[in-house]
Parts: C-alpha cells; structure tokens; sequence
C-alpha cells in the first residue's frame, strides 16, 4: 500500500482471550514535522465474512489511567470481551492513533483544562481552534481492504463513523453501551445532543 508500512503478525494473548496483531504505520509530514502514525489491528484467530469490528481511536486518559470524565476505557474493554466471544464469524479492533478526537494529546490536555472551567468537549476543541471532531477514517478502509473484508458489524455509538466506513464496507451497527459516572453524566449528554450519538 502506498506511504503505509505493515509489520508483521504476531500472537496477543490477553485477560480476553488470545488474539493476533498487526501494525499499520501510515507515513507523512506536516511542514517540518513528522506525522507518522502506527495503528493497532488486533484480530481473533479467524475471521469470518462479517466479523465484528470497533474502530477506536486512542484515548490515553480512559484507556490506560482509567479517566472517568470519558467512557473511551469502558467501550475499548466491552468491545475486546465481545470481539473475544464471538466465535462464529471473529472480530477485529482498529486502534487509531488519533488522540483527543484526532488534536492530539497536549491539545487534549489544554482541552481537559477548559472543561475544568464549565466547557463541554465541543466548546473546548473549538475553543482551541479545532473542529469538534477532527477524526479521519480513510487508513481504516485500507486496513479492511488489506484484510480483504467487504462487511462489517460495527461496534459504534456514532452515526459520523457508520458514514465514513460505508464508504470502504457494508456496515451494520451494533450498540456499545457502557455504565455512565458522575464524571461524564455530561459528557455523554454532549455526545448525544451535539454530535448526534446513538446514547
């Protein structure tokens, strides 16, 4: 695939169950600067026709410290449980290297930072001159072009990913519901009424 590196495959046994993963590195630069980025693929040993997917893209505060001001660590955990039993036709995750809805960690922190002050995490993005979402899901049709997959079921709350993936792959959705905090009551409260989640 042009500017993209694909490592080799390798085994992940996990909490969840045993899986194999694959490194994507998507090359580029911005000005002086090099924006490489190395996505994840962890897959079930097999793969059926319709494997159950989750593309999620990289959340270092809910994922790895366990922040409850989001539900990125809940969904991530959910999603390689129910990846893991499904047996009959498997199941892939896409770890997107895009942080903070693609503006990066330290602009997530500025962002973290403004919503100590009362702004909601749309407000914050555009009040540090970014799009509420600045994610891009183009390395993800590659992905499953490379993996040879022409449908999915998709794990996903939100209807801008089902769109940017109908493009690449047949899409049906499937709910991915985790258990709410007093933490990010209004978080997911924006979620559902700015950016239209399926909440």
């Amino acid at each position: 695939m042009k500017n993209i590196d694909i490592s080799n495959k390798a085994k992940l046994p996990t909490r969840f169950g045993d899986f194999i993963i694959q490194s994507f590195r998507e090359l580029g630069t911005k000005g002086e600067c090099d924006c490489s980025l190395e996505h994840l693929v962890v897959t079930t040993p097999h793969l059926g026709k319709v494997p159950l997917l989750r593309v999620h893209s990289e959340c270092l505060t809910g994922d790895v410290f366990g922040s409850q001001k989001c539900d990125c660590g809940g969904e991530l955990a959910l999603a390689m449980e129910q990846i893991a039993q499904n047996a009959k036709e498997g199941g892939m995750l896409i770890y997107l290297r895009q942080e903070g809805r693609g503006i990066g960690l330290f602009n997530k922190v500025n962002a973290y930072a403004l919503q100590d002050q009362g702004y909601d995490t749309v407000e914050a993005n555009i009040a540090l001159g970014f799009e509420s979402d600045n994610r891009n899901y183009e390395i993800v049709g590659k992905i499953l072009q490379y993996y040879q997959i022409n449908s999915v079921r998709l794990l996903t709350n939100n209807p801008r990913k089902i769109k940017a993936l109908s493009a690449f792959v047949e899409v049906v959705r499937d709910s991915i519901i985790v258990q709410s905090n007093v933490h990010n009551e209004q978080y997911l409260k924006t979620k559902k009424q700015k950016l239209g989640h399926l909440l």
